[in-house]
């Protein structure tokens, strides 16, 4: 494997794991939205990551698939199909008949849980990627 190739791999995961921390703190940011542009409270959304396709045949064949296979992308951003919390809050504007608002599907706990898991996961990269670094500057002594 090349450095380049575990350079790459390893950004791969450091970028998708930076997107994943952002929209955990979107979700925090919004979880006391109870009306977004669609009418409704705010939905969790959720990151699904999926593996970049890396054939060693491939590598073999050509220089692309060697540069840019492996790592981690970005598949999609899922928002969770929970219910919304009802809280009795009659004098809330977006309050129904009954008194209650909807609120968001977010859970603030799981937010900050999901957000220490991506940071440690982002920080794991990063010390792979110091590994490889040092790796690459032994080679080039080497040649010295």
């Amino acid at each position: 494997m090349s450095f380049l190739n575990s350079m790459n791999i390893v950004g791969s995961a450091m970028t998708a794991e930076r997107f994943r921390m952002d929209v955990a703190l979107q979700n925090m940011a919004n979880a006391n939205t109870t009306r977004t542009a669609s009418g409704e409270p705010y939905r969790r959304k959720q990151v699904v990551f999926e593996e970049r396709d890396a054939r060693f045949s491939d590598a073999l064949k050509n220089e692309a698939a060697r540069v840019n296979g492996g790592g981690v992308r970005v598949k999609q951003v899922v928002e969770s199909e929970r219910d919304f919390i009802p809280v009795y809050d009659p004098s809330h504007p977006d309050a129904n008949a009954e008194g209650y608002v909807m609120m968001p599907n977010v859970n603030t706990t799981e937010e900050r849980i999901d957000l220490m898991a991506a940071s440690n996961a982002y920080n794991a990269n990063l010390t792979a990627l110091s590994v490889v670094k040092s790796l690459a500057l032994k080679a080039l002594e080497i040649g010295k």
